[in-house]
């Protein structure tokens, strides 16, 4: 009974809408008329046949492995930084890079569209210190839009993932740095030898969480690029939205993509768990 209002929102917001969705996607959904015809598995076909979903993958995909590792290892650099500062300088340290991961999306994502625009700091600082210039903003250009987001991603969640390393190293007996510095060991042997090892049920926790927010990149997409130039941009879950809400009666084949999408993030948390925890 205590639980019973807890249960009854996430039936209502989480089992229902999950449900109804898996039974969309074996439907030709009239959103109009609500009304809807079942078709089986063509859906799933058209999903499979289509090359917008294929692009969308290739673009997720380099999201996601080029972002993770990245986002990963800043943040454990920027943890292992701050952890030996003085307590005020820490302290604002933290703070400091853990406010852009508190920030609205939205927000920075116009901010960053303003500083990727042709007549943008970006463009002026590169040509100040002699790098090429982007001719058509960095976000009009295919080869450098996704890049661009993915650099802004990067410098969004490296704060958030550093506070949980920051955690993390808070678990690590004292007692083990304290036997390896009687032991001669350097600053690098103890984060090799004690740090890493220890952080290993973070670092599973950060990469896991951290590559099922990168497959499901939508904010920065639908406000900066609206997944152009050319679909350069153009994400599983942006590709969702657009067939589901841009498209006109394809609520039921964007339901079917929702859970292929669930699906492929399934197998790749599951083959994430089992390597971390072997390694």
């Amino acid at each position: 009974m205590l639980i019973l209002p807890w249960l009854l929102v996430l039936t209502v917001f989480w089992v229902y809408p999950l449900g109804h969705a898996l039974y969309l996607s074996f439907t030709k959904y009239q959103t109009l008329s609500n009304t809807s015809e079942w078709i089986g598995l063509a859906n799933y076909r058209e999903v499979f046949a289509s090359e917008s979903f294929y692009n969308a993958l290739l673009n997720t995909t380099i999201f996601t492995f080029g972002t993770v590792p990245v986002t990963t290892a800043l943040a454990l650099a920027l943890a292992v930084a701050v952890r030996r500062r003085t307590p005020i300088v820490a302290t604002f340290f933290r703070s400091a890079f853990f406010l852009p991961s508190v920030t609205s999306l939205v927000v920075i994502a116009l901010i960053f569209f303003n500083l990727y625009a042709q007549d943008g700091y970006v463009n002026t600082l590169a040509g100040m210190v002699g790098l090429p210039q982007s001719q058509r903003g960095w976000l009009n250009e295919p080869g450098t839009a996704l890049a661009s987001i993915m650099a802004m991603d990067v410098w969004i969640s490296a704060g958030y993932y550093m506070v949980l390393f920051l955690a993390g190293m808070e678990t690590i007996p004292k007692d083990l740095y304290e036997s390896a510095e009687l032991s001669g060991a350097s600053r690098w042997q103890q984060f090799v030898r004690i740090t890493l090892p220890m952080l290993r049920p973070t670092m599973l926790f950060v990469v896991v969480i951290n590559t099922i927010k990168s497959f499901q990149v939508f904010v920065e997409v639908y406000v900066m690029t609206k997944g152009g130039p050319l679909g350069a941009t153009q994400t599983l879950v942006y590709e969702v939205y657009h067939q589901a809400f841009e498209q006109s009666d394809r609520m039921g084949y964007a339901s079917a993509l929702a859970y292929v999408i669930f699906v492929v993030l399934l197998l790749l948390s599951f083959v994430q768990m089992n390597v971390l925890k072997r390694s």
